[in-house]
């Protein structure tokens, strides 16, 4: 492969027909330009220039190898460019995993916002909690739900992102929603409920937990397929879910959330987020979006 650089500075004598005038144009010594068509001549094994008078002029062979590596020059200038932004975060691809109530709630707003502050860069976003699917490739950045056999992919940084506390949401009529305040799982010992979650995973584990350190087990009259089917049948007042906090966007109108007293409940999410590019500018702004809105999450309205 020819060297980009002694190709460049060839050009350049022979565009301006001498040493000195290249080196002028190129900024370096005359002894640098003709140490560069040296080295040039010795790489390719040809005879690139010819003196004519106080000048050179391109032999045959060294005016076809001026005309053809023109366009591969224009093509590595484009690559160097190409790698600059991509240093800068203004182009690329970038890959942000996510479970179904962060792409619900918090995505639609991340991305336009991507869309608007860093325009060249593409955002593809892949589920990452579909039961009995795994992902082939990692996202660069990953919004996981933490567990107690988590381990760091690797390649990859971890970073606490939020502790999500659950809620009980009940029906506006419900005795404890017209009280107000704060609450205690206790309170709802005798009440029916509604399951959540389907699959049985992580989120039903940090349930049950929950329920065993309250001292009871919940009477479940009727299994929803996921939060959104839940939260329509305590609209309807059927029952009551316990839901994280993050999963409760998009009320219906007759449901009503209620926080717990301490110790409140939560489960653990993180970011995983791809070392190589973890300093890139886009990245850094993708991951402090999400921690405005985890901000915005756990502060009480």
């Amino acid at each position: 492969m020819l060297d980009a650089a002694r190709l460049a500075t060839f050009r350049s004598v022979v565009a301006t027909g001498s040493v000195q005038a290249a080196a002028d144009q190129l900024r370096v010594t005359p002894s640098a330009v003709s140490q560069q068509v040296a080295a040039l001549q010795r790489e390719t094994g040809l005879t690139l220039l010819e003196r004519v008078g106080r000048g050179v002029r391109p032999t045959p062979e060294g005016m076809t190898l001026a005309i053809a590596s023109g366009d591969a020059l224009r093509s590595l200038n484009r690559l160097g460019a190409l790698v600059r932004d991509l240093r800068d975060g203004k182009t690329g691809h970038l890959v942000i995993g996510h479970f179904a109530s962060v792409g619900q709630a918090w995505m639609p707003s991340i991305v336009a916002r991507m869309r608007k502050e860093f325009p060249d860069v593409m955002i593809e976003l892949v589920l990452n909690d579909v039961p009995g699917e795994s992902l082939t490739t990692k996202p660069d950045i990953d919004v996981r739900i933490g567990s107690e056999d988590d381990t760091v992919p690797t390649g990859f940084g971890k970073n606490a992102l939020l502790e999500d506390p659950l809620v009980m949401c009940v029906h506006k009529r419900h005795p404890l929603a017209r009280r107000g305040g704060r609450v205690a799982l206790a309170d709802f010992a005798q009440d029916d409920f509604v399951a959540n979650d389907m699959t049985h995973g992580l989120v039903g584990r940090i349930q049950a937990r929950t329920f065993a350190a309250a001292g009871f087990s919940p009477r479940y009259i009727v299994q929803a397929s996921d939060h959104r089917m839940a939260l329509a049948f305590v609209d309807r007042g059927i029952g009551v879910t316990l839901l994280p906090l993050l999963a409760t966007a998009d009320l219906p109108s007759h449901v009503r959330i209620l926080r717990f007293v301490d110790p409140v409940p939560h489960r653990e999410i993180y970011t995983y987020v791809r070392n190589a590019i973890a300093s890139a500018p886009a990245t850094r702004r993708v991951l402090a979006l999400l921690d405005e809105h985890a901000v915005g999450l756990i502060t009480p309205t």
